[in-house]
Order: C-alpha cells, then sequence, then structure tokens
C-alpha cells in the first residue's frame, strides 16, 4: 500500500513544503518571508490566515489535490515538553501549542495549527514528529545561578537528529551509540551535544541563546541588555521581539535575508563583513562549549542548515574548530525527510504513536 504524506514547515523567515508518496519527494517549495512582512502580525498565531493562504497557492500552482491525502505532518510547536517521538495532533496538544505552554513563542508553533487547517480541507491524519519540545537533557544541564529559574531543551530537535542520523549512515555508524556536536545553522540557529543517541545539553536560540542569527541576537549581557531597553524607551514587554525577531542582521542591516547581506560582503563592504565573520566566530564559540559538555570525547562536528550554503562560512567555522574534531557540513536541512519518514513508520505499523499528556516532561527540582 502507498501513503501520500503533505508535510508544513514554518520557519522564522519561510515556509516550507513538501509532498510525499511513501518516501519519495515529489514536490518541495521554501517561500521567503522578509521580516518586514511578517512584522506587520502582532503575534506569530496572528500568521496563520497568511501562512495557510501560502499552502493554497503552492498546491493551486503545483496542481496538487490532496483529498484522500494519508497524514499531514507539521513541525512541532511550543506545546509543553515532551519525549521525541511521533505524536498525533489532539485537541490538547493543538490548544497547548497555541498557548504556548512551554513559554517559547517561535513560528514553528504553527505547525500544528496549519497541518489541521490542512486536515479540515483534505482529510487525513494529523501529526508532529520530534518537536522543538522533545528534551532529553541531563539534569545538570537545568540549573541556572537563579533557583527556580531553570535551563530546558529548546533546540531544532527534528533536524539535529535528522542530520546526525545521516552523517552517521554515510559513515558506518549508529547514532545510538556515538557522540556529536549537532548545529543548526539557519534563520534559527542552535546547539547541541549527543551523547549516545541522547540531546543531553544545547542552546535555546529561540529563547536568545547561543550566536546572533539573521533574525535573533544571541547571547547579550543582561544587564547591558536592560540598560539598552531603557536607553531606548523599549517597553519591557517587546523584549522578546528585539531577542527573537528584530536581532542580528535585521539590526545592523535592516533586513534577514542572508543573500542581501552576503551580496554586501562581496561587494567589498567592510561592516558587512564584519558581522558576517563575528557570526561565524559565534558559533565557533558555541561548538567549543559543547565539546566541554561531551568531555572531549567527540567522534564528529555535524553541521546542517540553509546558511550553510555560503562555502566562505563554512571555511571560517571549520578553520576555527577542527581541530576539536572532525568537521561535517550538509546544507540544507532533511526535515522534510524526516517528517514524512516518521509519518510513515506509524502509518505503516512500524512505530507506535507516542502520547501527549498535557505535562511537562520535566517541572523543576523538589528541593
Amino acid at each position: 500500500m502507498s501513503y501520500r504524506i503533505f508535510v508544513i514547515n514554518p520557519g522564522s523567515t519561510s515556509t516550507k513544503l513538501a509532498y510525499f508518496e511513501d518516501d519519495k519527494k515529489l514536490f518541495e517549495t521554501n517561500v521567503f518571508h522578509d521580516s518586514s512582512e511578517l512584522a506587520k502580525f502582532p503575534t506569530i498565531n496572528a500568521q496563520l490566515p497568511y501562512r495557510k493562504k501560502v499552502i493554497m497557492e503552492f498546491l493551486k500552482e503545483n496542481n496538487l489535490d490532496l483529498h484522500g491525502i494519508d497524514a499531514v505532518v507539521g513541525r512541532g510547536g511550543a506545546s509543553y515538553a515532551c519525549l521525541s517521538g511521533v505524536y498525533e495532533i489532539t485537541d490538547l496538544l493543538l490548544n497547548d501549542t497555541i498557548e504556548a505552554k512551554s513559554g517559547v513563542v517561535h513560528p514553528s508553533s504553527l505547525g500544528p495549527q496549519l497541518a489541521r487547517e490542512v486536515q479540515a480541507e483534505f482529510g487525513g491524519r494529523a501529526f508532529i514528529v520530534d518537536c522543538p519540545m522533545s528534551d532529553e537533557f541531563e539534569e545538570i544541564a537545568r540549573i541556572t545561578g537563579l533557583k527556580g529559574l531553570y535551563r530546558m531543551s529548546h533546540l531544532h530537535v527534528l533536524n539535529q537528529k535528522a542530520t546526525a542520523r545521516v552523517f552517521c549512515k554515510e559513515n558506518g555508524l549508529k547514532y545510538e551509540d556515538s557522540n556529536l556536536i549537532v548545529c543548526h545553522i539557519d534563520g534559527g540557529m542552535s546547539f547541541a551535544a549527543h551523547r549516545k543517541g541522547k540531546m543531553i545539553d544545547g542552546t535555546d536560540g529561540a529563547g536568545g541563546e547561543g550566536s546572533f542569527t539573521p533574525t535573533r541576537a544571541g547571547n547579550l549581557d543582561s544587564l547591558d541588555f536592560t540598560d539598552y531597553l531603557r536607553n531606548n524607551g523599549i517597553d519591557l514587554k517587546d523584549a522578546r521581539k528585539h531577542v527573537t525577531q528584530s536581532g542580528g542582521f535585521v539590526s545592523h542591516f535592516g533586513t534577514s535575508n542572508a543573500d542581501t547581506v552576503h551580496d554586501m560582503v562581496k561587494s567589498g563592504d567592510e561592516y558587512a563583513k564584519l558581522v558576517w565573520e563575528a557570526m561565524a566566530y559565534n558559533i565557533c564559540k558555541q561548538i567549543g562549549i559543547m565539546a566541554t559538555v561531551l568531555e572531549g570525547e567527540i567522534d564528529a562536528i555535524v553541521l546542517g542548515g540553509g546558511l550553510l550554503r555560503f562555502d566562505d562560512l563554512c571555511e571560517l567555522i571549520e578553520k576555527r574548530v577542527k581541530w576539536i574534531a572532525p568537521v561535517h557540513f550538509y546544507p540544507g536541512e532533511f526535515e522534510h525527510e524526516a517528517m514524512a519518514e516518521g509519518a510513515l513508520r506509524v502509518l505503516r505499523g512500524e512505530e507506535e504513536l507516542k502520547v501527549y499528556t498535557g505535562k511537562p516532561i520535566w517541572s523543576g527540582l523538589d528541593k
């Protein structure tokens, strides 16, 4: 029996769509959204009609009729933290995503919402696979310098695990037996230490941790950021926007389009060159942090994501970190394949669905 699967992957600067028959990808598109367009919406959830229109136009332009579709897979969103795996999009999971129960406001929250919208139009089952709220952190990685404030797992789980598995398959390794530093390098970034098949620590890119990106501010001194808000007359309620949507390239150049910035670099713009190289520098520092988590026992550094299409960025990164472990680049991502394959395993009865409970997998210390 053949299965038809439609994949919806909303990100910080794009809506990516793909159509599969079994594990064969027949159509794919990546619709870029400039930050100025998305800035018109007061919240991420408010983007739902806009992003749905993008989907319907894609289907029409490609003469794709999804009636009778077997599965619609949305990139998982901001529900409570849960185990990695495949989940049916229930009303409970959907509502917790809309309400951002995890506390993370991120475009991936539109994934389950859009999947249910498409399911309502065409039928089939709606799933998420390895959502960003998947949590495998060790307890020591959660502790901060403020009692009651804990670090949680907010990563590009789907693409990190998919890229790691592709690397392992190509190199005759088993993911569950390997120690890897895996990085997702795109409009959003995340860096994680994978030990024996589990992501035991990583950066909270959605919360501003890690390198700055085309849209995100990255690590900031807490007191300096507080002074920045006050000195620029920015209300505290708007702080999140400055960290996650209008930081990075947007702050420096007024655009989140990395191609535009890279063209400035190539044309000899010295300021653009400095910021571009500073981004690579910050990426390398995050890799170094994860090397300490794994105590130097590292099989490889594996990087995936759209920004790796720029060869000079890859060269800047490899130059600084190749002494840690062999460096492997996978431009683009394997998210669509991973989402479709997860749904396919469930449809074929090869994998059991996880059940979303509406309770976080970790809710703090008893002490």
